[in-house]
């Protein structure tokens, strides 16, 4: 088998590596999902542009039908010559990393093709993974997630990061030193935009006094706000104040235990809980090395470890047909394997 990792890293050995005892110590009772989830990656960027991007509404509308629990798009608004930065962690890469398109790759806006999404489908969460959020202003980006959310519904899920490339920073007059500031202010901003009728939250670059905002989004405390980072005290502090769910990142199934059980500590210093966070995780794509199709099995193979170690949603973006009754069957087969490799008691007609 050859593993070919979505985010961060590729697959190894025999599943997460971890025991019934980390489990334990990770996660209580109280915190488990009643069903963990399956998110799905649509792939609103390309190498060349295709004939037509509206296949990605063809996919989107087929992951409705099929039963996806989430489908999540990533994000850039614009890249520099040098690429490299995205395999280097100090920077916000990640060890191994490589970019998937080239600086002249085609990217769809995010936020924009989520509101398209949002139109043709009807029950499917749909999610950035991740907004470089720093790159928006806190008011457009505010205006634009509660769009969002009402026009579906309240079916966003904004996931958020800090992003790894400084010429994107530069493009937008950000600085890319500043750029956890940025990210703490914004997502202060937002919030009380969606919560306050009128807002009034001093950041150092802007000003809200007396603004009022509408409409809100669907939920009293606003848009569903998930937190890219890893297990360092800024991802923790955002999950405290922010957060709904954390997105590791530069985490693997082997390596999820125990960056869990650091981020669990992390959490509890800033006064949150742990256990009431949602937890999403990227699946490695594992590919047959005998017939070079996807080894699904294999694939799901960490998915019961994970759960017990508090992983409520899975994330992978394997290649989906554009065809939508053949990427119906792909969103259908995927949940099927799924469905299997969950533990007994959590798969569906046991939720019930």
């Amino acid at each position: 088998m050859t593993a070919v990792s979505a985010w961060a890293g590729s697959k190894s050995g025999d599943g997460s590596g971890s025991s019934s005892s980390d489990a334990e110590q990770i996660v209580g009772a109280s915190r488990r999902p009643s069903k963990p989830q399956l998110s799905i990656g649509l792939r609103n960027f390309a190498s060349t542009a295709p004939a037509d991007w509206r296949h990605i509404l063809d996919q989107a509308r087929a992951a409705d039908l099929a039963g996806v629990d989430r489908i999540f798009v990533p994000d850039h608004l614009a890249f520099g010559s040098d690429l490299t930065g995205y395999s280097k962690p100090g920077q916000g890469g990640v060890v191994g990393g490589v970019q998937p398109t080239e600086a002249d790759g085609e990217w769809l806006d995010s936020l924009t093709i989520l509101g398209a999404i949002a139109a043709v489908t009807d029950r499917v969460r749909l999610a950035t993974n991740i907004l470089v959020a720093p790159l928006r202003g806190a008011v457009v980006l505010a205006k634009v997630a509660s769009t969002i959310d009402v026009i579906s519904h309240g079916r966003f899920d904004l996931g958020v990061g800090i992003g790894w490339q400084k010429a994107e920073y530069r493009a937008v007059g950000v600085e890319f030193s500043e750029r956890g500031r940025v990210l703490d202010e914004t997502l202060a901003a937002c919030r009380d935009l969606w919560t306050s009728r009128e807002a009034s939250y001093i950041a150092k670059d802007f000003s809200l006094d007396g603004i009022h905002m509408m409409p809100k989004p669907v939920r009293p405390d606003g848009v569903p706000v998930w937190i890219g980072g890893r297990p360092i005290p800024a991802t923790a502090r955002r999950l405290v104040r922010y957060g709904t769910g954390w997105i590791p990142w530069g985490v693997t199934s082997e390596s999820f235990g125990e960056a869990a059980q650091e981020m669990r500590r992390l959490v509890e210093d800033e006064g949150g809980d742990f256990g009431t966070l949602q937890i999403a995780l990227g699946l490695p794509t594992v590919v047959s090395a005998s017939t070079g199709g996807l080894d699904l099995p294999a694939m799901f193979e960490p998915v019961p470890d994970l759960v017990q170690l508090g992983v409520s949603d899975f994330r992978t973006m394997v290649r989906i047909p554009h065809d939508a009754e053949a990427a119906r069957s792909s969103f259908e087969d995927l949940l099927a394997e799924f469905e299997r490799a969950l533990p007994s008691g959590e798969k569906a007609d046991e939720a019930l």
